[in-house]
C-alpha cells in the first residue's frame, strides 16, 4: 500500500464532498417500511418488566407482598437477591429494570400499625420504562397496603371506614437518570442516528458516483489498488463522522445538560468501531448498487430505519414481539445504542462493556472484509 496514492485518493474524495453538498432523498420504500415497522414491531404497552427482589425479612407478610408482584402481568421476577450489593449489581448488569427491597422490620411495623417503607429502585437510563415501572410498583404496593390496613383495623376492633393512613409507603428512587428527563435517553440515541446517516448514506454515493459520472474508467486505469481506493474514499468520511459524533456529544452535555459519567476513551473507542461498521456497509452498497439512487435506497432500508425503530432508540426492545427481537440481534446499532447510553448515564467501564464492544469488533471485521472483496478494478 502506497501512502502517497492513498493520500491522493483521500484528497480527491474530500474535494468531491465539498463540490457535491446534496441532500439525502426520501425514498419511496419509507412509507411501506414504516407501516410494517409500526404495525408489527412497536408496542406501547409495557408488560412483564423484569424485577429483582430483596426480601431482608423473609416473613409471611413480605412474601405476601412479593406474590402480588408475581401475580401481576406487568412484572416478571427474574432474580431473588441475597443481599443489597447483589441486587444493585444485577440491575447494573441489566438483568432487571427495577429492584424491590423489603426491609428487615417490615412485618413488625405492620403489626404495630406504623408505616412500613418498601424501597423501589428503578434503572432510569430508559426513562419511559422507569416511569411506567414506578407507577406499576406503587399501584401494586398500594393495593396490598389497603388489604393490610383493613386487616389491622379489624384486629383493633375498628370499622373499615374509620380512616387512617396507609401502613406502607413507597420510597421510590431512580438511578442514572434521576429527574427522568427524556433528553438523557434521546441525546445519546441521536449520536447513533447521526453516525448511521453520515457513515452509511454519504459513503453509499462514493463508488456509485464514479460510475454515473463516467470517471470509473479513469480510476481503474490508475495504479491505485482496490484497498487504496476503499481506504482513500472512506478516510474523509471517518474524519467527518468522528467530528460530528464528538460535536453531538459535547452539545448533549453542554447544551442539553445530559450527564456524561463515563470516560471519553470508552466513548471514542466504541464510536470508532461503529463508524467502521457503517462506513463499510455504505461502501458495499455503493459498489453493488452502481447508481446513487439504488445505493441510497439500500442504505435507507438497511440502516436508517432499523436504527430508528429497532435499536432501542425510541421503543424498548424487550417489549417488542419475539420475532422482531431476533431481527434486532443482527443490528450493530442495537449494541452501540446500549453502549452509548451506559457510557453517558452509568459511567460503565470497558471491562463491563466488553461483550458489546466485541460484537461491534466482529461486525467491523466482517463488513470490512465484505467491502474489500466487493470492489474490483475492472469494468463489468
Amino acid at each position: 500500500m502506497n501512502a502517497s496514492r492513498l493520500a491522493a485518493m483521500a484528497r480527491k474524495e474530500m474535494i468531491q464532498i465539498f463540490r457535491d453538498p446534496r441532500s439525502l432523498l426520501v425514498v419511496v420504500a419509507m412509507p411501506i417500511t414504516l407501516m410494517f415497522a409500526y404495525g408489527y414491531g412497536v408496542s406501547f404497552d409495557i408488560k412483564h418488566v423484569p424485577i429483582c427482589v430483596l426480601d431482608q425479612e423473609g416473613s409471611q407478610q413480605s412474601q405476601d407482598l412479593l406474590k402480588h408482584f408475581q401475580s401481576s402481568e406487568y412484572f416478571r421476577v427474574v432474580k431473588v437477591a441475597a443481599n443489597y450489593p447483589q441486587a444493585i449489581a444485577d440491575m447494573d448488569k441489566g438483568h432487571c429494570q427495577t429492584v424491590i427491597v423489603i426491609p428487615w422490620n417490615f412485618s413488625e411495623k405492620l403489626a404495630s400499625g406504623e408505616k412500613a417503607e418498601v424501597q423501589a429502585i428503578a434503572d432510569a437510563s430508559d426513562n419511559n420504562t422507569a416511569n411506567v415501572s414506578m407507577s406499576y410498583s406503587e399501584a401494586v404496593i398500594q393495593a396490598y397496603s389497603q388489604q393490610v390496613q383493613l386487616d389491622w383495623l379489624k384486629r383493633q376492633g375498628r370499622s373499615a371506614g374509620g380512616g387512617g393512613s396507609a401502613p406502607i409507603r413507597v420510597d421510590a428512587r431512580t438511578w442514572f437518570n434521576e429527574n427522568l428527563e427524556s433528553a438523557a435517553g434521546i441525546v445519546p440515541g441521536v449520536v447513533v442516528m447521526v453516525m448511521a446517516v453520515v457513515g452509511t448514506f454519504l459513503t453509499s454515493l462514493t463508488v456509485a458516483r464514479e460510475w454515473e459520472r463516467g470517471t470509473m474508467e479513469q480510476l481503474i486505469s490508475t495504479p491505485v489498488t482496490s484497498m487504496e481506493v476503499m481506504l482513500g474514499k472512506l478516510a474523509p468520511y471517518f474524519v467527518i463522522g468522528m467530528t460530528d459524533t464528538t460535536l453531538c456529544a459535547v452539545m448533549g452535555v453542554r447544551w442539553f445538560g445530559v450527564p456524561f459519567r463515563g470516560h471519553w476513551s470508552v466513548f471514542l473507542l466504541s464510536s470508532m468501531l461503529f463508524l467502521i461498521v457503517v462506513l463499510s456497509l455504505g461502501y458495499f452498497f455503493s459498489v453493488v448498487g452502481k447508481s446513487q439512487l439504488a445505493a441510497n435506497q439500500m442504505a435507507m432500508l438497511a440502516t436508517f430505519l432499523p436504527t430508528f425503530l429497532l435499536s432501542g432508540f425510541i421503543f424498548p426492545i424487550d417489549q417488542m414481539p419475539v420475532a422482531v427481537q431476533v431481527v434486532s440481534w443482527v443490528l450493530p446499532a442495537r449494541y452501540f445504542m446500549a453502549i452509548i447510553r451506559s457510557v453517558f448515564l452509568k459511567g460503565t467501564s470497558v471491562a463491563q462493556l466488553q461483550n458489546g464492544l466485541l460484537v461491534l469488533a466482529v461486525f467491523a471485521a466482517l463488513l470490512g472484509l465484505l467491502a474489500t472483496r466487493a470492489f474490483h478494478k475492472r469494468l463489468e
